[in-house]
């Protein structure tokens, strides 16, 4: 949910790196935790549950999804996952193949998932950049990447005339502490002039006339980050699919066989198809593949309701604006957004069984208000309208799962909190690969890496949540 937290979390997690699989295997190691998983049909008992509390999409207007797999169905290509990777390449596939039947199959509704409920960034830039040639030369890949990434979504958005407020308005990434602006933010300028990218330093005064708060010290603004609501994105992008992809929307998979392609069955149906790309996000481990690879958070989020035009008058800011801190676990992610609504997403759980806690969000929200007072002290009768929790994929080393995984099956999931634009871009490459496209992104996207194994479970678990309470105890001068 927040697009980038992952270069805090590994930085911060210190563990016995795992030996790597051998070369000659590393396909089937990184795939399935069993040597029978691809062959034998498996049961998936975890499936993705919607408390209906997304903010995003209950500010929109109703909708009414794709009906729901009810037959058994055969195609020539299925996509798992209806997020921005299995969105961007379902849409690929048409595109690459527009004589054959492309099946994308979603367990819940378009816009309730993880990419309707971020906070709404994409995200056009490295947050950890590095002063290497090597480091440089990676950034310059990541944001070859992201940029095509944002091109493409810009043009479906335009093309089909997608009501998200799509903004290209920047992103000021913010310390409230000198020791923040020392450590993070003058760094991070000097990286940027090392790639030639523009930014403007904003402190004092200036930055209090752009926020609205003098709650920060300093502030680096880069002007390509795009802003939008998630979910009417997600919805927009689900409902202007090419004519030959078919989208069934609330068909949770219940049982999976990969022998000779892909065979997934829901409660009332099942779908069969010779090649297949996995873009369920973390919950691909559940069809055997990608075994101890991933780290599952929870992030809150609140977005107030919209300001009265008194309000905005004392508030004083026009122009909408969204701001990612030094640290993203003492600091908080903000947005003012386009109907003047502001978002608070602060707050991370370890979360490996991929449930949200329900009554945890009446805290969630009295915690995401408290904050809200202390940065708009002249607001105080302004409430959370909505509050609600988001998962969040991330790997050891910052490395995406992508590539081809089995016979006939390529994998496009691990976005690493970059979900807007790492799911786009690597749902389109995962797209022209497996169809044989000659794309030179691919090289960039394969120079990324692949995860890293995890220490075993419990003692993953005992060291996540200690490094959680040191990083939050140690950067408190970021809250």
């Amino acid at each position: 949910m927040d697009q980038y937290m992952y270069v805090c979390f590994w930085s911060m997690f210190v563990c016995q790196k795992a030996l790597p699989c051998p070369k000659k295997s590393r396909r089937t190691c990184l795939a399935f935790g069993r040597g029978s998983c691809a062959d034998n049909p498996m049961k998936i008992n975890r499936l993705p549950r919607d408390d209906k509390t997304n903010g995003w999409s209950a500010i929109l207007p109703a909708r009414t999804p794709h009906a729901a797999l009810q037959d058994e169905v055969t195609a020539d290509w299925l996509v798992l996952g209806g997020g921005y990777a299995g969105l961007a390449a379902a849409r690929r596939l048409a595109e690459n193949c527009p004589d054959q039947k492309i099946v994308l199959i979603e367990a819940g509704q378009a816009g309730e998932n993880a990419s309707g409920r971020n906070s709404g960034f994409g995200i056009d830039l490295p947050h950890n950049v590095g002063s290497s040639l090597d480091e440089l030369d990676g950034s310059h890949r990541f944001m070859r990447l992201a940029r095509m990434a944002l091109d493409h979504l810009q043009e479906v958005v335009r093309t089909h005339d997608i009501k998200c407020d799509w903004r290209r308005a920047g992103k000021y990434h913010t310390a409230v502490s000198p020791r923040g602006t020392r450590n993070v933010l003058q760094p991070f300028s000097k990286e940027l002039e090392a790639l030639g990218e523009p930014y403007e330093w904003v402190e004092g005064g200036a930055l209090r006339e752009k926020l609205g708060s003098d709650h920060f010290t300093a502030a680096v603004y880069t002007p390509g980050c795009v802003l939008m609501n998630p979910a009417a994105l997600t919805r927009g992008l689900a409902d202007s699919l090419p004519e030959n992809v078919t989208y069934y929307e609330n068909s949770p998979v219940t049982e999976a066989n990969f022998k000779n392609g892909a065979h997934l069955k829901t409660a009332h149906g099942s779908v069969r198809a010779q090649r297949m790309i996995m873009a369920a996000n973390g919950f691909s481990e559940q069809f055997g593949f990608h075994p101890r690879r991933f780290l599952h958070l929870v992030a809150h989020a609140s977005l107030s309701r919209p300001l009265t035009k008194a309000e905005r008058a004392t508030y004083g800011v026009a122009r909408p604006w969204g701001l990612t801190p030094v640290n993203a676990f003492a600091g908080i992610t903000m947005r003012y957004a386009d109907d003047h609504r502001i978002l608070i997403r602060q707050g991370l759980n370890y979360r490996p069984s991929q449930r949200v806690n329900v009554a945890e969000q009446a805290v969630v929200k009295r915690q995401h208000k408290c904050l809200f007072d202390q940065r708009f002290p002249m607001l105080p009768e302004v409430e959370m309208e909505h509050t609600w929790s988001g998962f969040v994929c991330l790997s050891r080393n910052g490395a995406p799962a992508f590539g081809q995984i089995a016979p006939n099956i390529w994998s496009a999931v691990c976005q690493n909190a970059v979900g807007v634009t790492k799911g786009t871009f690597s749902g389109i490459l995962a797209a022209d690969m497996a169809t044989g496209l000659d794309n030179p992104l691919i090289a960039d996207m394969q120079s990324l890496g692949q995860p890293d194994l995890l220490p075993p479970r419990p003692f993953l678990d005992m060291g996540v949540r200690v490094r959680f309470q040191w990083e939050l105890w140690a950067n408190r001068h970021e809250a």
